[in-house]
């Protein structure tokens, strides 16, 4: 298994985490039907560091933002996907 290290909680193994989909702008709840099409349904298949969303299930509850090599799965970086600000 692989370890993340959580911004929240340090080092934790990754079946601590599931796995949310890649980090892309949400599009505004007024968007068009085809943008929103695109966002449920459309995904990329990048090679190499791609940004990912993860949900640190069994620990502090965030979502997480992975920078992450698709195709060595070293994890380049892990902030909070939020700024600490709205969490306050």
């Amino acid at each position: 298994m692989q370890l993340f290290n959580c911004p929240f909680c340090g080092k934790r193994d990754q079946s601590e985490f599931t796995y949310v989909r890649e980090a892309t702008e949400i599009p505004a709840l007024d968007a068009s039907q085809p943008t929103w099409q695109q966002y449920v349904y459309e995904r990329d298949n990048p090679r190499g560091p791609h940004r990912e969303w993860w949900h640190h299930n069994h620990g502090c509850k965030q979502i997480l933002e992975l920078v992450r090599d698709t195709m060595t799965h070293e994890v380049i970086s892990i902030k909070a996907a939020r700024s600490t600000e709205a969490t306050k």
